[in-house]
């Protein structure tokens, strides 16, 4: 027969360690318990780790292409009430237009329909949405369109152009003498150039003539922006520009019927043009919402796919984080006993 020394420290230490062991299982089991995956995927699926990383990859990949579609959407929905805006001002100008051309209205109406009709263009270009500038293209950081007010690059450029065609300035009393032939010359050689032109830019205009592309799904794209340099904003500052500064000047009402009659063929086009930009912003927004609900579909799909992998039973994970609470519990309620064990008792 064989004995074996047993002493009230190796009984402390065992209970010890097997305290350790179920906190340490505890801290697994909680953790299943909150997010309802096992806690080492390694060591639950074995062979089956690679395709569970690549499905959790690859589900990140749409959530962040679905947030962003988030951003994307709010955008051109942005864009398109802007577009509103312009086209709406667009024809309230052409209407005071047409009147001022049939006789029924006086220039000085237009004038100021002009001047609004700038003013809204302006402000609404030159909006922003989560610090970045909606008609700016791909420069998103700079102010789309520059003001024209007196003192400013734009306003001196239109002026020295006036002066540089006709040799003095608009409100000098020889522009009475302008005649409908030369201000029609005079939009067409040196206006258009200016505002369709390569004059545009830089001077009038800093957005870009490319737009934001954005990444819609795993392998579609699409440009998501309208840019202030579309030849249909262009035509509208150019006239509400032109009509707001020429009719208010010494020009005689000869050169002023033949630039209210230009403005209006002109804005017509424009109208016509915004519409149209309009209604491309629109499919782009479609295109977009129906993508992001394609890739929904596609995360239920992963997500269902990696729940039957990766998922455990919450009901048992729970009760299996009571259980160990309670053998704890149990287990420090023990060692606390046989840590006041001593032979000092039994000698007393």
């Amino acid at each position: 027969m064989k004995t074996t020394f047993v002493s009230s420290s190796a009984v402390s230490s065992a209970l010890r360690y097997s305290i350790l062991r179920q906190q340490a299982e505890l801290t697994r089991v909680q953790k299943e318990a909150t997010t309802g995956f096992v806690a080492d995927r390694g060591l639950a699926l074995g062979a089956r780790t690679a395709q569970s990383v690549t499905l959790n990859r690859d589900l990140e990949r749409l959530s962040g292409i679905v947030d962003s579609n988030g951003l994307v959407s709010s955008r051109l929905a942005a864009t398109q009430k802007g577009l509103i805006q312009i086209g709406d001002a667009a024809q309230s100008f052409l209407s005071s237009l047409t009147s001022s051309a049939s006789g029924d209205a006086a220039y000085a109406l237009t004038q100021k329909s002009a001047r609004s009709t700038l003013d809204t263009l302006t402000s609404v270009l030159n909006t922003s949405l989560n610090g970045e500038y909606l008609f700016a293209g791909t420069n998103t950081d700079v102010r789309p369109l520059n003001d024209f007010e007196p003192g400013s690059p734009a306003k001196a450029a239109f002026d020295a152009a006036f002066a540089g065609y006709f040799t003095f300035a608009k409100d000098d009393p020889a522009a009475q003498g302008i005649t409908a032939a030369q201000m029609d010359d005079f939009l067409t050689t040196v206006v258009e150039p200016m505002f369709l032109g390569a004059g545009w830019q830089g001077t009038w205009s800093n957005a870009t003539d490319q737009g934001i592309t954005s990444r819609i799904t795993l392998n579609e794209t699409t440009e998501t922006s309208v840019s202030a340099n579309d030849e249909g904003i262009r035509k509208i500052a150019m006239m509400s520009a032109v009509v707001g500064d020429l009719l208010d000047s010494n020009v005689g009402n000869a050169a002023r019927k033949a630039l209210v009659n230009r403005a209006v063929s002109t804005i017509g086009a424009a109208i016509g043009e915004i519409s149209q930009l309009e209604a491309q912003t629109g499919i782009i927004e479609q295109r977009v919402s129906s993508a992001t609900d394609r890739i929904k579909m596609q995360m239920d799909l992963f997500e269902r796919h990696i729940l039957d992998t990766e998922g455990v039973d919450p009901y048992r994970a729970s009760n299996r984080v009571s259980e160990l609470l309670s053998q704890i519990e149990k287990s420090y309620a023990i060692t606390a006993r046989i840590q006041q064990l001593s032979i000092l008792n039994y000698l007393s």
